[in-house]
């Protein structure tokens, strides 16, 4: 038997804590399993295990190895399914969480393209604006607005996501032009109900200093797409993402309030990955799809 399979054996023995049940989840008999983890130690020179009639339990040196065999036997395994896997079809099932309003409007198509290209890939697709637990819930790729800076997550940007300020043009003939972020004290808001930050808004000049701007709102909303049909009914002057209200800025339905001023911190569109280290196929493509479609919006550079 090869090192690497008493090495298995090893493992699945200190993981179940039991020669009996190692060996029949790997279709062997007990004695053979135990024949091998002790040809093992004695190959090492060192004792793996303690063993009583009623459990396993690893020694000192037995616990050292097993940590660091269990990562090499891992790497092994990803080595083979990523060789294995440039050669496959992309398949099987791909669990996507996408924000509800952004997809709406633009990913979509690109995500039923996706399907349509690749239709051994079963895609299951969410569209919502809470924060999901990419893990606990078993999404392969979750795709974000904001400011990304958790590490325990694979992050891919696939595009920047300018913030900007606007309102309809019948409010502004209303209530008067904004002379600087300041102005907007004086103005009625509506806010995203998610922000964690509390009803303060940031901006950047053109010479990098940043502004504050803390107020009440008027109208709060859970997604975009409210905030934006507020917006657009004059309720009163909103913050959105470039991606919500491009199309209505160039329609002159609305207006873009203080171009010279962009919001802070920089937000971007991210894919963000559970973070085991091996992707399948199918997961690098569906990213790489997202990537090249948001490079043709022009909303976002």
């Amino acid at each position: 038997m090869a090192d690497i399979d008493r090495i298995e054996m090893f493992l699945e023995v200190a993981k179940l804590q039991s020669f009996a049940a190692a060996a029949k989840a790997l279709g062997m008999s007990g004695p053979a399993a135990s024949k091998q983890v002790m040809a093992l130690g004695e190959k090492l020179g060192v004792k793996l295990l303690h063993r009583t009639t009623r459990m396993v339990t690893l020694t000192d040196e037995g616990s050292l190895y097993y940590e660091r065999a269990r990562l090499a036997i891992d790497e092994l395994k990803e080595a083979a399914s990523a060789v294995q896997d440039m050669k496959a079809t992309p398949k099987g099932l791909l669990r996507v969480n996408v924000p509800l309003s952004f997809g709406q409007t633009h990913r979509l198509p690109v995500i039923s393209g996706f399907a349509k290209k690749y239709q051994d890939v079963v895609m299951d697709v969410s569209l919502e604006d809470r924060t999901v637990d990419i893990m606990a819930e078993g999404y392969d790729v979750v795709v974000r607005i904001g400011v990304m800076h958790d590490s325990n997550f694979v992050i891919k940007t696939l595009a920047p996501c300018p913030m900007f300020l606007v309102a309809a043009p019948g409010y502004m003939k209303h209530c008067g032009d904004l002379m600087s972020p300041q102005s907007l004290k004086n103005h009625r808001l509506i806010s995203y109900a998610y922000h964690t930050g509390g009803m303060e808004w940031k901006f950047r000049d053109s010479n990098g200093r940043i502004l504050s701007v803390k107020g009440s709102s008027v109208f709060k909303a859970n997604t975009a797409e409210m905030m934006l049909q507020a917006a657009l009914d004059g309720v009163g002057v909103a913050l959105l993402p470039s991606f919500s209200c491009d199309t209505y800025i160039k329609a002159k339905r609305l207006v873009q309030l203080l171009p010279e001023f962009e919001g802070y911190p920089v937000r971007e569109i991210a894919a963000l990955m559970p973070p085991n280290r091996y992707r399948s196929t199918k997961v690098k493509l569906f990213v790489e799809w997202l990537a090249n479609a948001c490079k043709a919006m022009p909303f976002t550079n």
